[in-house]
């Protein structure tokens, strides 16, 4: 892509409204728009980084044997008539009339209807277990929306809901997304704590949130030190195997982690006080295990092995998929704008061009955007006639984790500069072997495209 093609309307000045530095930087990126309160467009630039975002979710469901589908925004209120939610959720849930007066809503989560076409389908344990999950538009209508993605009333989530015939393999099911979800947020960078939690209107007895630490985090946070000291990595996990995934699980969770509606002083007391920590933290995902509460409540039952009937044991796993732009932001940026982790930039690199209309600049940098085209990378090529300190600003607002600057001196000496936008270290290279330590940076990032 030239930037000069493009639509990137960024800001020079500090929007008023936004309170964080995620609001601030998404708004000054040109990466959304509001539209009304805590409702956004998403604008190119955000949306290409939603979309590489949602790409990683869903291959790591994939890895775990868990099946995509899709659900409608809308439903019909009798499901959640039938569940007992309807009356209780509260008014974060958007209620609305169809022109016919059958009450509707807009879907804050989807329990109702992944259990409704489970009930639908299947009626033998033999086609259990069962994973289904969809990546959609939800809507809570907040009463203050506010810190922009971070806390909207419309938003993109990935809800996945298990089906198991007894409690053990339910368990097994929210170990492996815990595993599963481990696996995701590393992929972006993110270090995502599970901590002990409420499960909420959602109900269950066991839950566990995904935190990333952030001094803007919403909920107050209280860790073990030891915690943030465990990586997950790229160790390989057999998501069958119900030993190695409660061994991940007890890894993560032995340590104290809880948040504040869940703290216990008197257990926080039993860290020793040196690893005692209280921070703010960003919620970016949440596992919970209900059992039978919504299928006992809609007869979602099937046949067991003994041929009498009985109800699933059912859980629901959450991730913010577009908060997780926000929480990215919140842990990855400087005071010159964003720094995007290599999994999920928008552009591989950016390409600056110092003197565009110099015939030798302008082939050099049309022949390294073609070579990172070849190779399936994605440049981004500043070939605006700018000066050099408005491409340099814009470069790193809009946080590309790598940049090349080309210019006739360099070019009369064979380099271009090679700049990392984390650290700011820059090194002269000769064109392709820019091109070739860029193309083997992103080498353990080139995953199939969902």
């Amino acid at each position: 892509m030239r930037l000069s093609r493009y639509f990137l309307p960024v800001l020079k000045e500090n929007p008023s409204e936004a309170q964080i530095v995620s609001h601030r930087l998404m708004l000054r990126a040109g990466m959304i728009k509001q539209q009304s309160a805590g409702i956004y467009s998403w604008l190119p630039l955000g949306f290409k980084v939603l979309r590489k975002i949602e790409n990683i979710v869903h291959q790591e469901q994939a890895r775990a044997g868990h099946i995509p589908m899709q659900m409608p925004t809308l439903q019909s209120a009798d499901l959640w008539r039938e569940s007992g939610r309807y009356d209780g959720y509260g008014e974060e849930m958007l209620r609305m009339q169809d022109r016919h007066g059958r009450d509707m809503l807009f879907s804050p989560t989807a329990e109702e209807l992944f259990t409704d076409v489970f009930r639908a389908h299947v009626n033998s344990y033999k086609d259990l277990p069962l994973t289904l999950y969809q990546i959609q538009w939800k809507f809570r209508d907040e009463i203050r929306p506010r810190f922009g993605v971070m806390r909207g009333r419309e938003f993109y989530m990935k809800d996945g809901y298990t089906f198991d015939l007894t409690k053990e393999d339910a368990l097994h099911a929210y170990n492996r997304h815990l595993v599963s979800y481990l696996r995701t947020y590393e992929r972006m960078g993110l270090q995502a704590i599970p901590m002990r939690a409420d499960s909420g209107p959602i109900g269950g007895d066991n839950t566990h949130e995904f935190l990333v630490l952030a001094e803007t985090g919403e909920s107050e946070v209280f860790y073990d030190r030891e915690i943030t000291d465990l990586k997950f990595g790229d160790r390989q996990i057999d998501y069958d195997n119900v030993e190695q995934c409660q061994a991940v699980l007890e890894e993560f969770t032995s340590r104290y982690a809880r948040t504040d509606e869940t703290h216990d002083e008197a257990l926080f007391n039993e860290v020793p006080e040196e690893r005692r920590r209280v921070a703010r933290g960003i919620e970016v995902g949440q596992i919970f295990y209900f059992g039978t509460k919504y299928s006992e409540a809609m007869g979602a039952t099937v046949q067991g092995p003994d041929g009498k009937p009985g109800e699933v044991h059912m859980g629901s796993h959450g991730i913010g998929v577009s908060r997780l732009l926000g929480a990215i932001i919140e842990a990855s940026h400087d005071e010159n704008g964003i720094i995007w982790p290599e999994g999920v930039t928008p552009f591989h690199v950016g390409i600056v061009n110092l003197k565009q209309g110099d015939d030798e600049a302008d082939a050099a940098c049309d022949a390294l955007y073609q070579s990172f085209t070849a190779a399936g990378l994605e440049p981004l090529y500043d070939d605006r006639k700018e000066r050099a300190g408005g491409k340099f600003a814009t470069m790193d607002l809009i946080g590309l984790p790598w940049r090349i600057t080309v210019g006739p001196r360099g070019l009369k000496n064979g380099v271009v500069e090679l700049t990392c936008r984390r650290t700011g270290a820059s090194e002269e290279l000769p064109p392709e072997q820019a091109v070739q330590k860029i193309i083997e940076i992103y080498a353990p990032h080139r995953v199939h495209v969902f």
